[in-house]
């Protein structure tokens, strides 16, 4: 399984690269900023992304969005990985187009259920 974290903290990057590590999910990619993820989707097919909301030059919202208006990423999962809470941004992300949502801080049971869901485990 192929794996983009989205995320301008290096350390929360490191974090879910270690839960994801744990799952033995191993082939992963990193982007800083939207721009960066589009540019990597567009060289690597992903089994799924993890993506930040507040993140510099693009944030994940604007990031969803393009890869939804994509024929070819249209159905590439992606699980909003963020520390808003609010509802409203939680419901704005769902019709956007997430596959699934997830607050930080978060525990890594957490993030493996997300991903189990995601995939139907």
């Amino acid at each position: 399984m192929k794996v983009l974290l989205t995320d301008d903290s290096s350390t929360m990057r490191k974090i879910q690269k270690r839960v994801l590590a744990s799952m033995g999910i191993e082939d992963v990619l990193e982007a800083s900023n939207g721009k960066e993820a589009l540019d990597l989707i567009g060289q690597h097919k992903f089994d799924f992304v993890l993506l930040d909301v507040n993140m510099p030059e693009m944030n994940g919202m604007e990031t969803l969005k393009a890869i939804r208006s994509n024929p070819d990423t249209v159905k590439l999962p992606v699980i909003m990985c963020t520390s808003v809470a609010d509802k409203g941004q939680v419901m704005e992300a769902i019709k956007a187009g997430a596959t699934n949502y997830l607050v930080k801080p978060f525990q890594p049971a957490d993030l493996q259920k997300k991903i189990e869901a995601t995939f139907g485990k």
